[in-house]
C-alpha cells in the first residue's frame, strides 16, 4: 500500500500523553499526533528516529502524524489504522494464503455483540476476521498486545461464538516489523488474552501472524510467519 503523503523526519523528545508526542525536526519542536494508544515504551524514547506525515489544516489540532519508529536499522509502523487496511488488500490480492476464496470482502461488520474487521462471502460461507496490528518486537520476534486488552479478549469471545455456530473465524495478527521471525500471544504482560487465544485455536478459530515489509512510502503484507501459543 502506497502511503500518500507529505514526509519529514526528526528525533522523539517525550509523549506527555498517549495521543501527543514532542518531536525535534530539523532543531523546532513539533507535536504530533499519535495514531496507536498502546504503550510502545520500547519505540519510544528520547532520540529515537521517527518519521511522521505533514498534514497542513486549520481543522486538525496538530499538523504532524508519527508514522514509524526506526529500531535496528528498520522502520516499525505504529500506525494502528493502517493494519485493516493492509490485511483488506492483502486478502484481495491472495496473499494470505488461509483466507483464499472469498470473493466478496466487508469491512466493520456487526455480529452478536461485536464488530469484526472484515467479513469474507464466498462458496464455503461466511469467514469473520479480526485484525490485530503488532508493533511489539523482542530478539526478533514479535508480541501482542504491549497492554493489557479487555477490548481484544471481547473480541475473541465473539469470534469462538461466531465459529461454534458455524461461520469460519480467524485471527490476523499484522506484524509490522519487517525482521520479525514469528509471532507469540503476550502471556507476560496478558496471560488472560494468551489463554483466549488458546481457546480460540482449539474451538477451530484460526490464529494467523504475517509480516509486513515498510519503507517510509510504502507498507504491504509479504508472507506468514510461525506461530507459537
Amino acid at each position: 500500500m502506497k502511503l500518500n503523503y507529505e514526509i519529514c523526519y526528526g528525533t522523539f523528545i517525550k509523549r506527555p500523553n498517549r495521543f501527543i508526542a514532542h518531536v525535534n525536526v530539523s532543531g523546532k519542536e513539533v507535536i504530533c499526533h499519535v495514531p496507536n494508544t498502546g504503550r510502545l515504551k520500547e519505540l519510544l524514547y528520547p532520540g529515537v528516529k521517527v518519521m511522521l506525515s505533514y498534514h497542513p489544516s486549520s481543522t486538525r489540532k496538530t499538523n504532524y502524524e508519527l508514522r514509524m519508529v526506526q529500531k535496528e536499522n528498520s522502520w516499525i509502523s505504529i500506525d494502528s489504522q493502517l493494519p485493516n487496511a493492509l490485511a483488506h488488500e492483502a486478502v484481495l490480492s491472495g496473499i494470505i494464503e488461509e483466507l483464499k476464496g472469498y470473493p466478496v470482502i466487508k469491512k466493520e461488520v456487526s455480529y452478536s455483540n461485536s464488530r469484526f474487521d472484515l467479513q469474507l462471502m464466498g462458496e464455503d460461507g461466511i469467514c469473520f476476521v479480526e485484525v490485530k496490528g503488532v508493533t511489539l518486537e523482542k530478539d526478533q520476534w514479535s508480541f501482542f498486545p504491549d497492554a493489557p486488552t479487555e477490548r481484544g479478549r471481547k473480541h475473541i469471545d465473539e469470534m469462538i461464538h461466531a465459529v461454534n455456530n458455524g461461520y469460519r473465524g480467524a485471527i490476523l495478527f499484522v506484524v509490522q516489523i519487517e525482521y520479525a521471525k514469528g509471532f507469540s500471544p503476550n502471556v507476560a504482560m496478558d496471560p488472560a488474552f494468551a489463554q483466549k487465544i488458546k481457546e480460540a485455536q482449539g474451538a477451530g478459530v484460526k490464529i494467523l501472524a504475517y509480516r509486513c515489509s515498510i519503507a517510509p512510502d510504502e507498507v504491504k503484507i509479504v508472507e506468514s510467519i510461525p506461530v507459537k501459543i
